[in-house]
């Protein structure tokens, strides 16, 4: 059967920071979704299973052939869907053979996947790509569609071990509905990393990285999490009555010693009366302070146990790492003009992905752009931020700053620091400033001078949100593309909390339909066809 296990599995950062110590873990045949706050290192165990990275100790064994879906696929890339796909050289091998080479190599090179094209098609159309050429480039594709074929390229292989890193992100609904169809088919060993509520309550189990421990839980996500809560609220429990016995040890603690201090009060005023000798009274106190010591020693012994037990008890209460965001104080007079668009079209060869597309933004509306994967929602979103000229019409913009964050968070420089990437966006502010900014984010002291290239995919969306929202001048008009990507549910809630509270416009890309209901979304922009409705 199918299985991935991890028997004592260490892993170090470059800068020797562990991650994992003694990790031991299996997934077997069925659905099992990983779960765990960001950072934590959900894609490093996806990496170690699928053998691209090497652990320090202890070892990863799969048995199966292995199929991995990366977070970081080449959205921006010339290769072709063929080449992603992994059936290039096979495709190029049989056309060699249809015109008559019948060289040893190109049958080696075709080996058993003479209907490779016929599956591709028949997957993609499938997955719903199946308008999609096989030597159309990559970059004139979504990012949704791009993770689709990612897809495709690890059933094309008939993988009987799947890794998944966020298989969900930039997904629209219908795509997504066609996804979880296919892993409901698949029959062999599923370990998928999401945030996607929807997905995980599709899974057999759910798994919960935390503390450098991996621990299962039967079920799906909705089950996960009422044990989860379920366990929280009797550690919460816990805690308080051991926090209750902590106090009467203590009371009782005092009580003794005023009484001890009362009696040996009393005595040494009766003493003189009593006619005792001296030495006789010398050895009586001497007795009592023994006694009145071993009492506080008992007493003293229950304090610690008590102790040790509420340090226990408060250890079992989970208390995760939240973003803590403050944005820029930007206020938008209602009904101001910030931007308009003027007949926008936009061609890509002989395709048109904007055709005429007329509407403004007044502030501060919250507006959700909406449309199924490659209509050109991105595209859009270039447009109006200035970064992408249209082919026709025009966009009126009253001056003030426009931020972005893009689907494909290339905005920050791999090779430099999180605080060197924030200087350079935010030069004014001061470096303690800075450091409390990206505190805000969740990266600490030591983290802020890692390189963005040493990121997860959470992490990295966090840096860049950080770039983007605390760049100068501080911006009147946000353009969000699939912001939520990456980040786990504590996070979306955060962020769904800044978002209502910002007071200027925002344009938002989401196909998280209870993320857009969070963020009190004014009005709903459609996008199909080139067209806006």
């Amino acid at each position: 059967m199918p299985s991935i296990v991890f028997s004592h599995v260490s892993f170090s950062w470059p800068d020797e920071t562990p991650l994992f110590t003694d990790l031991s873990f299996a997934a077997g045949p069925g659905r099992t979704g990983l779960v765990a706050p960001n950072g934590a290192g959900k894609s490093t165990v996806l990496r170690l299973a699928a053998g691209e990275l090497v652990p320090a100790a202890g070892s990863v064994s799969a048995d199966g052939t292995v199929g991995y879906l990366s977070q970081t696929l080449p959205l921006l890339d010339d290769r072709t869907v063929a080449d992603l796909l992994g059936i290039a050289d096979v495709l190029a091998a049989l056309a060699a053979l249809t015109a008559g080479d019948t060289r040893d190599e190109v049958f080696t090179a075709i080996g058993d996947d003479w209907d490779v094209e016929e599956r591709a098609h028949a997957q993609l159309d499938r997955l719903g790509l199946g308008h999609i050429k096989l030597r159309r480039s990559l970059r004139t594709l979504s990012g949704g569609e791009v993770v689709t074929l990612g897809l495709t390229r690890e059933l094309l292989r008939r993988s009987e071990i799947l890794l998944l890193d966020e298989p969900t992100n930039n997904l629209d609904a219908g795509a997504r509905s066609r996804l979880h169809d296919a892993l409901a088919d698949f029959t062999g060993c599923l370990l998928l990393v999401s945030h996607d509520r929807a997905l995980l309550d599709r899974m057999d189990h759910i798994a919960e990285l935390r503390g450098g421990e991996i621990t299962s839980y039967g079920g799906n996500f909705t089950a996960y999490r009422d044990a989860v809560e379920a366990a929280d609220r009797a550690a919460r429990s816990a805690v308080r009555q051991a926090e209750q016995h902590l106090k009467r040890q203590k009371r009782d603690r005092q009580q003794a010693r005023e009484r001890a201090d009362r009696r040996s009060g009393a005595a040494q005023r009766s003493l003189p009366d009593a006619g005792i000798p001296k030495i006789v009274a010398g050895a009586m106190k001497r007795r009592a302070q023994e006694s009145a010591g071993r009492a506080d020693d008992v007493h003293a012994r229950r304090v610690d146990d008590a102790r040790t037990r509420l340090g226990e008890a408060e250890a079992l209460v989970r208390d995760d790492d939240t973003l803590t965001l403050d944005l820029p104080d930007t206020e938008v007079p209602s009904g101001r003009m910030i931007l308009r668009c003027n007949e926008i079209a936009v061609e890509r060869g002989d395709r048109e992905v904007l055709a005429g597309v007329e509407f403004s933004i007044r502030g501060p509306e919250r507006i959700a752009l909406t449309g199924p994967n490659g209509s050109g929602k991105t595209t859009l979103l270039r447009v109006l931020l200035g970064e992408l000229a249209p082919d026709r019409g025009t966009v009126d913009r009253s001056g003030g700053r426009v931020a972005y964050l893009s689907q494909r968070l290339d905005l920050l420089d791999d090779n430099a620091t999180l605080a060197d990437n924030l200087a350079a966006h935010a030069p004014s502010l001061s470096v303690t400033r800075s450091r409390h900014l990206l505190a805000q984010f969740l990266f600490g002291d030591d983290a802020v001078d890692r390189t963005v290239a040493t990121l997860s995919g959470g992490e990295r969306l966090r840096a860049t949100l950080a770039c983007v929202l605390f760049a100068e001048p501080a911006p009147e008009l946000l353009l969000l593309d699939e912001p939520t990507n990456n980040l786990d549910l504590v996070s979306v809630a955060q962020l769904e909390q800044a978002l209502q509270a910002y007071r200027g416009a925002f344009v938002v890309v989401s196909h998280d339909e209870a993320f857009l209901a969070a963020i009190g979304v004014d009005r709903t922009l459609s996008l199909d066809a080139g067209r806006v409705r």
